[in-house]
């Protein structure tokens, strides 16, 4: 049920995107803090169209300001684990407008702040995704839930672009 929202805000996100920046943030040594790399690396398997570029941002997405705005995408999507008080593997679809104003991610860097950068001489549409995470400890593999929540949003990015 929650992925028929998500398809459906993405979808109307997505749908006059000319080129499309997929950005995943996150530490991939720390369990699911990796959600995002992992999904960017099965992406780039996956899809290889000339209007989407897909960046591992890491740990350090402000590490590739200067390649997305010389990219210039008109849409961009950020992806990241998130402490939102939800259950491990829930998924949610924020605006920047809302995201702005709520800090979720688990990096110390404010990604809030890194939107607001990006749009200060841009007028980028930027949405962000986030994964509640059920375990943040140090281990290279996502927990089953989170990684099975990734997966099925991997098949509705697939399936939008």
């Amino acid at each position: 049920m929650i992925f028929i929202s998500i398809k459906n805000d993405l979808s109307e996100f997505l749908q006059d995107y000319e080129k499309l920046l997929i950005l995943g943030v996150g530490n991939e040594l720390k369990c699911d803090d990796g959600v995002g790399p992992f999904i960017i690396k099965k992406l780039e398997k996956e899809l290889s169209e000339d209007n989407i570029v897909l960046i591992n941002g890491e740990t350090v997405p402000e590490n590739f300001t200067g390649k997305i705005k010389k990219d210039n995408p008109s849409h961009i999507i950020i992806l990241d684990a998130c402490l939102m008080d939800e259950e491990p593997g829930t998924v949610k679809v924020v605006s920047s407008e809302n995201f702005v104003n709520i800090g979720i991610s688990t990096h110390s860097m404010s990604l809030s702040y890194f939107v607001k950068y990006l749009t200060r001489e841009h007028d980028f549409k930027i949405i962000f995704i986030g994964i509640e995470p059920e375990s943040m400890d140090y281990n290279e593999n996502l927990t089953e839930v989170v990684e099975k929540n990734a997966l099925e949003l991997i098949k509705i990015i697939k399936g939008i672009v």
